[in-house]
């Protein structure tokens, strides 16, 4: 899988019983695993399908303070073009005009700005995302999934989840509303590996 940038800081936080465990993980910077990443969205066709996307091309990086995660950051960047439809007629019509008009958008990104913990050990990651041009707050729920060494290769490796959702028409992108969704789910697996 081809992966080229998004961007988000502040993912994790402590202070909470069921706050994740970095014991086992060093501060420091953290690349994404290229090979264990996805950034997908979900939507409704007429009622009959719920298709997923998924993009191909993006990057992430994360600084990881392990004393005190709230200063943690993470950058993620995704090339709009990349989207991959499964269809090529499909491809030219999200990537038009009334869709991501990737010609004159060729990126999306998303900045987080506060994180809180839940009691179930989940964190909601409320940030700004930004497509053509157009910035709007969106909120994510976050999983730390784990947070230790690889098995195999022993690199510190940090795994996360995060699901939320967006109206896309808050992006400019209300084309066949209501036959196709305005409500978007947006789903991240991510495997973070420290940098050597």
């Amino acid at each position: 899988m081809k992966k080229s940038a998004l961007v988000v800081s502040s993912l994790l936080i402590a202070g909470s019983a069921a706050a994740a465990d970095f014991s086992e993980v060093p501060s420091g910077t953290y690349n994404v695993d290229k090979t264990h990443a996805y950034i997908n969205f979900q939507y409704n066709h007429l009622g009959f399908s719920n298709p997923v996307l998924q993009f191909d091309e993006f990057d992430i990086s994360m600084d990881l303070d392990k004393d005190d995660p709230t200063k943690t950051t993470v950058a993620l960047e995704i090339v709009t073009d990349s989207v991959d439809t499964g269809s090529e007629i499909w491809h030219e019509h999200i990537t038009g005009e009334k869709w991501f008009d990737a010609a004159n958008n060729p990126k999306i990104s998303f900045q987080s700005t506060a994180v809180a913990a839940n009691a179930d050990g989940t964190y909601n990651l409320s940030g700004d995302l930004t497509i053509k041009e157009i910035t709007k707050p969106v909120m994510l729920v976050v999983t730390v999934n784990g947070a230790k060494p690889h098995p195999r290769s022993k690199k510190p490796i940090v795994g996360i989840s995060a699901v939320g959702g967006v109206k896309r028409s808050d992006w400019g992108m209300d084309a066949a509303v209501p036959f196709v969704s305005d409500e978007i789910k947006l789903e991240i697996q991510a495997e973070m590996v420290a940098a050597e």
